[in-house]
């Protein structure tokens, strides 16, 4: 946390950190550990998401140099008025992240468009990292259902559910999350408001948004987004129905057969393949104006899928180290005194994500080390395991926004603020994600609904 929190990368201190804690423990096991254990699960966490995460940012890169992302930013605009500012922004971001783009490009994407409107209507700037995190960093990243972030697709492969799991209790979470959030930024809006606290002065990375593109249709802009949600649904339906339960693939008469096990890998399939498609329409509707800056902006979205997916790779390898030390067992063992599976797996999930700085990272380390012990005491309990995925995903999108955490980090240097201006917004805006987690779990036992 340190480390990350001094701007070093986690690619070099988790290993780093994961063999110091080996050293401690067994001087000769550091070199086998690192080799059997930290690699092994770091290059089995890249072979299974790197696609997603690649694909994620070449479609969201695309949908930001064709001018859809500005003119979907501009009709939203449009259709809100300026003083909705902040739920326009909320809306914005939140429909760019549900349709597939990286919620680190969405940063980039919105913030020049949040800034101006934010002038306008004299709110203050401090508010936009808040307003820019609710729309995209919590209930359209792991909360709807159907949604292609990496934090509804890790699990998929662990719980062998789709992106899908979980439609109503996604949905009231994900209204809770929004509900309350806009509330939270409008009494803060007013506050600074009843004070005389206005846009402010002296700002850095005030950033210089040009022409509005106009000659886009909303309908022709949004159209991508929509193709990835419906792509992903119909694709999760398709594909056990045309493979099975596994398929096995033999290229030569006498070749060794390759077997997938196709329930564990639906849901990365469907989204890889949604993305895919998604791409193909942004080339398609907007050819001339990807075609000028489809190499350099490819080259863009490929280094930040490399950076992110190694970044997560790597704390996931470092999970896996700590979970295979003593020292574990003994945290294990307290989180199984929590008598109630899903309030053990939200607190073990949401609690790693926090030490990590990680939504991702975080999951996958609780889930690799523990899935077993929550789905036996799921299935003994007679909870679905739909609902052990829905849990999962959005406890991880809770407590993971720490300072630490790379995309508040990113945030904070894209708007030109600091952790002292903006952090306890975004921080509250975390506690409403914790508690909407409790709320549906609550709304789970009271209802039975799934």
């Amino acid at each position: 946390m340190i480390a990350a929190y001094r701007g070093y990368s986690v690619i070099l201190f988790a290993p780093i950190a994961a063999m110091g804690a080996v050293l401690f423990t067994d001087p000769f096991a550091v070199a086998p550990v690192f080799t059997g254990l930290f690699m092994e699960k770091m290059a089995g966490f890249i072979k299974l998401y790197f696609p997603v995460f690649l694909l994620g940012a070449i479609f969201g890169k695309l949908v930001e140099i064709s001018g859809f992302a500005r003119a979907i930013v501009a009709s939203s605009i449009v259709l809100l008025g300026r003083e909705r500012a902040i739920a326009a922004i909320v809306l914005v971001a939140a429909l760019l992240t549900y349709g597939g783009v990286s919620l680190f490009v969405v940063v980039f994407a919105v913030y020049p468009f949040a800034a101006e409107l934010f002038r306008q209507s004299n709110i203050p700037k401090r508010l936009i990292p808040a307003t820019i995190a609710l729309g995209a960093f919590t209930f359209t990243m792991d909360a709807l259902p159907g949604t292609p972030q990496i934090q509804n697709i890790i699990p998929t492969t662990f719980f062998k559910t789709t992106a899908w799991a979980a439609p109503v209790l996604g949905v009231i979470g994900a209204m809770f999350i929004l509900v309350l959030g806009l509330a939270f930024l409008e009494l803060r809006r007013r506050a600074a408001l009843k004070s005389g606290e206005g846009y402010g002065e002296h700002h850095f990375n005030e950033p210089i948004t040009g022409e509005v593109v106009k000659d886009i249709p909303p309908l022709v802009a949004i159209l991508p987004l929509i193709i990835v949600g419906v792509a992903s649904k119909s694709l999760t339906v398709a594909i056990p129905s045309l493979y099975g339960d596994k398929y096995e693939a033999a290229l030569t008469p006498t070749g060794k057969a390759i077997t997938a096990d196709v329930g564990a890998l639906t849901a990365v399939w469907a989204v890889e393949g949604a993305l895919l498609l998604g791409i193909l329409a942004v080339v398609i509707f907007a050819w001339r104006t990807v075609a000028r800056n489809f190499a350099e902006g490819t080259k863009m979205a490929i280094a930040g899928a490399l950076l992110a997916a190694v970044n997560t790779a790597s704390e996931y390898g470092f999970g896996a180290v700590i979970a295979a030390l003593p020292g574990f067992l003994v945290i294990a063992g307290a989180l199984k005194a929590i008598p109630n599976p899903l309030l053990n797996e939200a607190i073990t999930v949401t609690t790693l994500a926090g030490v990590t700085g990680s939504a991702s990272g975080g999951m996958s380390i609780a889930l690799g080390a523990m899935a077993d012990q929550f789905i036996a005491a799921a299935n003994a309990a007679g909870i679905p395991l739909e609902v052990l995925h829905r849990v999962a995903a959005m406890a991880s999108g809770g407590m993971d926004t720490l300072p630490h955490n790379g995309a508040v980090i990113t945030l904070l240097a894209v708007t030109g603020l600091t952790h002292r201006q903006s952090y306890m917004d975004i921080f509250a805006i975390t506690c409403i994600k914790t508690l909407a987690v409790v709320f549906v779990i609550g709304i789970y036992y009271t209802t039975g609904w799934v």
